[in-house]
């Protein structure tokens, strides 16, 4: 699921695992965000995802906006200006370092990702503001120790500062048998106090047993990786044990800090998704 770290040997080189035959995740948001950046596969897949779960762009929109509504409240808000990003996808319209380096020009982001598509965008189009930094690792979530020690990230974050972990929209392609919260507690665990979670994830919380199952494995799309986890609140819930709930706690991520969003607001069936945002005491 990891590369070898930039600089390094290893038996690929990220060019040789693109395969357009296989639906990714990354690719596959990005079709549904209406980008241009993905393949058949990937529409094929969003598509199917889409037949059982109509609202699915909605919930992908929806998602976007709230870490967007989420990095700004962090850097305006929280004084945070270290941001690690795991999940990135392909670039968009207000990523991460922009919505933040438009609050504190001097924020410092580091995105993680695992599509080597997603590597040759964020290479070419995450730059950065003169004051700040920005850095890309080819990673994957499920390899907490070598996103902590990848050069780049220790030389562009300090980890003996607040850093805002952002999990959007990954967890829940990290199954059970990889124990996500144990991952979530190897990253939180090297930040220090005064850091933040935030993330979202996919629930099945309001939808019919039947309509849950059919997008679950629309969504799995010929990749072992693909499937999503469906998780009820209070396993989403878990993942901020013992972290200080930032207002209004758990609640739909079309709701998290929505009042100045367009209404009305999609319903929490709509988005079937969940968010929080959490600082470490």
């Amino acid at each position: 699921m990891t590369t070898d770290a930039p600089g390094t040997t290893g038996p690929t080189h990220p060019s040789d695992r693109i395969d357009t035959s296989v639906a990714h995740p990354a690719r596959r948001y990005n079709y549904w965000l209406g980008g241009k950046d993905n393949f058949q596969a990937d529409r094929d897949s969003g598509d199917m995802v889409a037949a059982s779960f109509p609202t699915i762009r909605t919930a992908a929109l929806e998602n976007r906006r709230f870490l967007q509504r989420a990095v700004r409240h962090l850097a305006r808000e929280a004084g945070i200006r270290q941001f690690l990003d795991i999940g990135t996808g392909i670039p968009t319209a207000d990523n991460t370092h922009e919505v933040a380096q438009a609050v504190i020009p001097e924020s410092r982001v580091v995105y993680v990702d695992n599509d080597p598509i997603v590597l040759a965008h964020a290479r070419a189009l995450l730059t950065s503001s003169p004051e700040g930094a920005t850095a890309y690792i080819d990673a994957d979530l499920r390899d907490p120790d070598l996103i902590l020690r990848h050069p780049d990230l220790l030389r562009t974050i300090d980890l003996s500062k607040p850093v805002a972990l952002m999990l959007v929209a990954i967890l829940h392609f990290v199954g059970d048998d990889d124990d996500p919260y144990a991952v979530v507690t190897r990253l939180l665990d090297a930040l220090p106090p005064g850091s933040y979670l935030a993330a979202s994830h996919a629930t099945h919380d309001h939808l019919p047993p039947q309509v849950a199952q059919q997008a679950k494995e629309a969504a799995r799309g010929g990749s072992p990786h693909g499937l999503i986890n469906l998780r009820t609140r209070d396993e989403f819930t878990r993942f901020f044990d013992g972290l200080e709930l930032v207002e209004p706690g758990v609640t739909s991520v079309a709701e998290w800090r929505a009042e100045d969003a367009p209404q009305p607001r999609p319903t929490a069936a709509e988005v079937s998704m969940y968010a929080a945002v959490a600082r470490k005491r």
